[in-house]
């Protein structure tokens, strides 16, 4: 299968969005339900300050993840998604969403913890990179940081793994791994910015 060599553009995920369509099912599927509680219980049970979640699609992971944050900053590429979104977290007063294209936009502010899910392999190579050193920025001290990805064969610029590797390995040494889990369809990795990540 041909990869793609560009990052993956807003106009692609707003097509699939369009409607107010769930193009991968994250409202009903049992893959996506299992891997949201995986994500939940590697985040662990306690209280966060500020947390950003890149990628936050229709919504259904940030109202989970919601439950847990002072406030949350849950952002995507696509309007039809975030339309879909803001609605399904209508009553809760703690999140806020933005339209974003990451890495070139990039939220302000510090934050105790971001949230990669299923959306750094539609980045090029550099593109990762970068979103590495601007989460890096961004981590407050001992801020961690959730990479999840499907792990399946697909058409982005890069794989599952590839994705987290590139991304980890532009952190350098600035992170240390707290938790590293493959399951049959995806990988999820939690790494926790050293005391001054800045």
């Amino acid at each position: 299968m041909s990869r793609r060599t560009a990052s993956i553009s807003s106009d692609y995920f707003e097509a699939l969005y369009e409607g107010g369509r769930d193009p991968w099912r994250f409202a009903s599927s049992a893959y996506e339900r299992d891997k949201y509680a995986a994500t939940l219980a590697a985040i662990g049970p306690e209280r966060i300050g500020r947390a950003c979640e890149v990628g936050c699609a229709i919504g259904i992971f940030t109202q989970a993840l919601a439950g847990q944050c002072a406030s949350l900053l849950a952002v995507d590429a696509a309007d039809n998604a975030l339309i879909q979104a803001r609605d399904r977290c209508a009553e809760l007063t703690n999140v806020t969403f933005q339209r974003m294209c990451i890495p070139d936009d990039w939220p302000s502010g510090s934050f105790e913890l971001i949230v990669f899910s299923e959306i750094l392999y539609y980045l090029v190579p550099d593109d990762i990179r970068l979103a590495a050193k601007r989460s890096l920025r961004s981590l407050s001290a001992g801020g961690r940081v959730v990479l999840v990805h499907w792990t399946g064969e697909t058409d982005y610029p890069v794989t599952g793994d590839e994705a987290a590797t590139l991304f980890l390995e532009a952190c350098g040494g600035r992170v240390t791994a707290l938790r590293h889990e493959r399951q049959e369809a995806y990988r999820l990795d939690v790494v926790q910015a050293e005391i001054s990540a800045n």
